[in-house]
């Protein structure tokens, strides 16, 4: 039987009753067609599942009973950052979405050498909020209980800069050239900075900068990926040789 699994974006334990966001309550009736006593799971972010009853439901309104809490065993092993250059339309949706159900613990939008999107600040803002969305959409449907930090976009330049030269992070950048592939590696620290270029590829700077910043080059093989896809297969191989499977 699927799991029905909802964000809600508030405090939760066992024995309290909450009323379900109106957005939620409408999905339980109309698409779910739940019925009282139905189980479901909430979860809020903070790394617990809290097992529910569905109490109350109609199309403006459903309540919900908080029977038992558990902690989620959806997370990865890895930390990983991926930190994206930013991609045009719904493949940047797509890369969230799937980066989310993979497990990726936060992602940072770049602004790089070679990058045809542009964002002022108003956009910006809007974009992180849209992309916070598409992530719990992604926790839901993956059983994950933390939803990835999603950042501003910033310059690569910019981000390098914040990163503290005393941690013992794994950095790694996606170049075709890159000297090393995933099984080359060696030892993966448990925190892992995964930089991705845009669809041209990171710039001679980029690459400058990234190396200077202690970035090793990865490569998966032969074949050039898009930036779509690059990401996201670079992940599944690292989970895969720390064997998160």
């Amino acid at each position: 039987m699927r799991t029905i699994r909802i964000y809600v974006d508030q405090p939760l334990k066992t024995g309290i009753e909450i009323s379900l966001p109106r957005q939620a309550a409408a999905h339980v009736a109309r698409v779910l067609r739940l019925r009282i006593g139905d189980p479901l799971v909430l979860f809020n972010g903070d790394g617990v599942d809290y097992a529910g009853e569905l109490i109350e439901s109609d199309a403006r309104e459903a309540r919900v009973r908080v029977r038992a809490e558990r902690a989620a065993a959806g997370e990865s092993p890895l930390r990983i950052t991926l930190a994206q250059a930013l991609a045009r339309g719904e493949k940047m949706d797509w890369i969230v979405q799937k980066a989310t159900e993979l497990g990726v613990a936060s992602i940072v939008p770049l602004i790089t050498e070679r990058s045809e999107v542009k964002l002022d600040s108003a956009r910006a803002h809007k974009r992180v909020a849209h992309w916070r969305g598409v992530a719990i959409g992604a926790c839901e449907q993956s059983g994950r209980a933390r939803i990835p930090a999603i950042h501003a976009p910033d310059t690569l330049q910019a981000w390098l800069r914040l990163l503290d030269p005393q941690t013992h992070e794994t950095r790694l950048a996606l170049l075709p050239d890159g000297e090393l592939g995933p099984r080359g590696l060696g030892r993966i620290e448990e925190d892992v900075l995964l930089a991705i270029g845009p669809e041209g590829g990171f710039g001679e700077s980029d690459i400058a900068a990234l190396r200077n910043a202690g970035f090793r080059g990865l490569t998966l093989g032969p074949r050039i990926l898009r930036t779509e896809t690059a990401g996201i297969a670079a992940i599944a191989a690292l989970q895969a040789l720390h064997e998160d499977v």
